[in-house]
């Protein structure tokens, strides 16, 4: 009976922690900030080795992912192909993201923008940088949670 007790409060904090969770942190380094209606990420946790990014949308994971480019630019994207949709994203070799779906290659460079030509390509996911913070927008990834 103590057993069954204990393993009930254990589910309890569980189910409770799981539910003020806003989002979930793989792979980094850094600290996440969910304030109001934005994810502020560090600056300065951003390096050239991709740095990937759940947010929870109603019991849905909606991956993304951040890294800098060879120029120094900051860029975003859904973890997420905009033809192969997200069941299986990206990883990075090199100065490349590879989809683990179709295997297509794409310099991060040109990452951060709308596709334009059709066929695969990470989906677009704007943010803006303020001070020390990169920004991205919860509504945006709440609105793009259909790809996953």
């Amino acid at each position: 009976m103590k057993n069954k007790i204990i393993i009930g409060i254990f589910l309890l904090v569980g189910i409770f922690v799981s539910a003020c969770s806003q989002g979930v942190v793989n792979d980094v380094t850094g600290d996440v900030v969910y304030v109001e209606d934005f994810i502020q990420i560090l600056v300065s946790d951003i390096s050239s080795q991709v740095q990937h990014y759940s947010y929870n949308v109603n019991g849905k994971e909606v991956n993304y992912f951040v890294v800098k480019g060879s120029d120094g630019e900051i860029r975003t994207a859904f973890d997420a192909c905009d033809i192969c949709g997200g069941s299986k994203g990206y990883r990075q070799e090199g100065n490349d993201m590879v989809c683990n779906n179709c295997e297509r290659a794409f310099n991060i460079d040109s990452i951060g923008t709308a596709n334009m030509g059709g066929g695969c390509w990470p989906s677009y996911l704007t943010h803006e940088i303020k001070g020390e913070y990169i920004l991205i927008s919860k509504s945006e990834l709440e609105q793009g949670a259909f790809r996953f």
